[in-house]
């Protein structure tokens, strides 16, 4: 006898794509499907207004869990009965998780990317710089800040949210962090060990669109990596390559955070490979 037909609902559809494009979805039933789970992965686009609402709709449907995009990872907070210290010290949620009767916030994103530069090197020790200062800025520079980083420095064109998240990571992990305001092109110095994209430059449909950094500054030994998972392969992490870079594209940042939410749903270890393989044939890498 199959086991009961269990649902776990996205809050908002991904990249703007119909549902059975979505890459998120395309990836977690694979995920599904392989360890032979009878789940659904659904997506659903809700309006900000209508944010209270949705949540109060898994709570009595009995779903397990879901995901928010962007607007709602901050908004959504006053709606659950908790979050995790990670979670809090973000001020962002993205994955909710259903312990008993209660909704708990998590956070995934930094923790993704950081499992996908693992893979390269150990944060630790790191000098990093990271373009952006939104909600997945403020997860990966917290995770990598707690994983031992030494020195972040946020760029932005934003004065106020830039040097906002510089005070947040101070205040709450200790790292050694500071604000540089973005205007033209951004010249990397030579200590600097990991370069992050963490804004939407080069995201579909605008795959063209031409990053603003002096990649002459950029050296052999640094670690380039972009979270845009569409297109996985960007101007940015493109012209990395050519001055001899190791890259990260964001394919890895995303199946990562779908691992860790996969497993805090089900409790079961999902396949890292047959989730990437999801995203590769969506994305027709």
């Amino acid at each position: 006898m199959s086991q009961p037909l269990n649902f776990k609902q996205e809050l908002t559809c991904v990249f703007g794509q119909p549902i059975s494009e979505n890459p998120s979805q395309c990836m977690m039933e694979a995920a599904f499907k392989d360890k032979g789970l009878e789940w659904r992965y659904q997506s659903i686009e809700v309006a900000p207004e209508n944010l209270e609402q949705a949540v109060g709709g898994l709570r009595a449907m009995g779903f397990r869990g879901a995901n928010l995009t962007i607007p709602h990872k901050v908004e959504v907070i006053q709606y659950l009965d908790g979050v995790s210290e990670a979670a809090a010290m973000m001020g962002a949620v993205n994955t909710i998780v259903r312990k008993g009767d209660q909704l708990i916030g998590e956070n995934t994103d930094g923790k993704g990317f950081v499992q996908s530069l693992k893979e390269l090197s150990d944060p630790q020790g790191k000098k990093i710089v990271m373009f952006g200062a939104g909600g997945a800025a403020r997860a990966i520079g917290v995770e990598t800040a707690l994983e031992g980083a030494t020195e972040i420095t946020i760029v932005n064109r934003s004065a106020e949210r830039g040097e906002a998240l510089v005070a947040l990571l101070k205040e709450k992990t200790g790292v050694s962090a500071s604000f540089v305001l973005w205007e033209g092109d951004y010249v990397v110095t030579d200590d600097v060990d990991v370069v992050i994209n963490a804004t939407s430059i080069g995201l579909f449909p605008d795959v063209d669109a031409v990053f603003p950094i002096d990649f002459s500054s950029l050296k052999p030994n640094m670690i380039v990596s972009d979270v845009i998972p569409n297109p996985p392969q960007t101007h940015l992490l493109r012209e990395a390559a050519k001055v001899g870079c190791q890259t990260l594209d964001g394919l890895g940042m995303l199946v990562n955070q779908g691992v860790i939410g996969f497993q805090l749903w089900t409790g079961v270890d999902p396949d890292p490979k047959v989730m990437r393989a999801a995203l590769e044939d969506v994305f027709g890498v």
